[in-house]
């Protein structure tokens, strides 16, 4: 199997330890069968040519090791890791967030060297926001594992190709949004290295373009599956129910964001599994006290 190893130097702080326990408990695209030397290992569709690899990640300081194994365009699985791994972002100026904003410091002492991480692709983000509309996470994290199992490569989600013909015995229109989404992909709709040049606003409307993503789907896409670092996601309601719940009950996304920039999505995303980790702590609790 052909292999492209690279060393790539990551501007600000990082832990991959971090990265990789939060990816862990990332419902709609958990990592599976992680290696026990502190290494990450995922699969996934290079968006270039829509070929299966495997990417091995190691951190030694500040430097990251990638190791990327594959049939296709290894040079271009090698960027996509970077960016859905955010590896590719200066965070340099990340902490000055913290130094403005007590908050989001608490979150970056509690989640040190986090960098948002969790779908490969726009293209699997944008089939989970499918798979997930009306359906509980657990039951679309089940679908999404089934399809990958009885139709996906290796480990890795189904080509876009494969997917638009598949027919799939799916609740609702699922499966006909499934394939609207395929064929954005393999149009460039939703090509990540695109979406994320454009400004976010821009890019979240051309996404709303494809038939079954609405607007929570569409910032989903740009936020989480082009990994842009820094927008406001204005239609997820457990991250504005945490605004009120660390700001107070008047305060506003609008209010509070603009001293997250340049990393709007970033600071987003921590208070968010700042929200997840008191959630599973209060589900312990009770389970103890039962």
């Amino acid at each position: 199997m052909p292999e492209h190893r690279t060393e790539r130097e990551v501007a600000g702080p990082w832990s991959l330890a971090t990265s990789r326990t939060f990816w862990e408990g990332f419902g709609p695209a958990a990592l599976r069968y992680q290696p026990v030397n502190g290494t990450l290992r995922t699969v996934f569709l290079v968006e270039r040519d829509w070929s299966t690899a495997v990417v091995t990640v190691r951190q030694e300081d500040t430097t990251a090791h990638l190791t990327v194994t594959g049939e296709g365009d290894l040079a271009a699985a090698t960027e996509q890791t970077a960016r859905f791994l955010a590896l590719d972002i200066d965070a340099t100026d990340w902490p000055a967030v913290g130094t403005r904003d007590q908050v989001i410091a608490a979150a970056q002492a509690k989640l040190p060297g986090l960098r948002p991480c969790g779908f490969h692709s726009p293209y699997e983000a944008a089939t989970w926001a499918v798979l997930s509309q009306r359906l509980r996470v657990p039951q679309a994290a089940q679908l999404r594992t089934a399809l990958i199992d009885r139709h996906g490569h290796e480990g890795a989600f189904p080509a876009p190709a494969l997917l638009r013909t598949l027919e799939l015995n799916l609740p609702g229109r699922k499966a006909e949004y499934l394939r609207t989404v395929a064929d954005a992909a393999l149009d460039g709709t939703l090509d990540g290295t695109r979406l994320r040049e454009l400004d976010p606003a821009a890019a979240v409307a051309q996404v709303q373009q494809v038939k079954g993503l609405g607007p929570f789907a569409a910032e989903l896409v740009v936020l989480r599956g082009a990994n842009h670092p820094d927008a406001v996601p204005r239609h997820e309601e457990q991250l504005l129910d945490e605004i009120t719940v660390q700001y107070g009950p008047d305060a506003t996304l609008d209010q509070v964001s603009p001293a997250w920039q340049p990393f709007r999505t970033w600071a987003s995303v921590h208070l968010r599994a700042i929200r997840a980790l008191h959630s599973t702590k209060r589900a312990g609790l009770v389970r103890e006290a039962g």
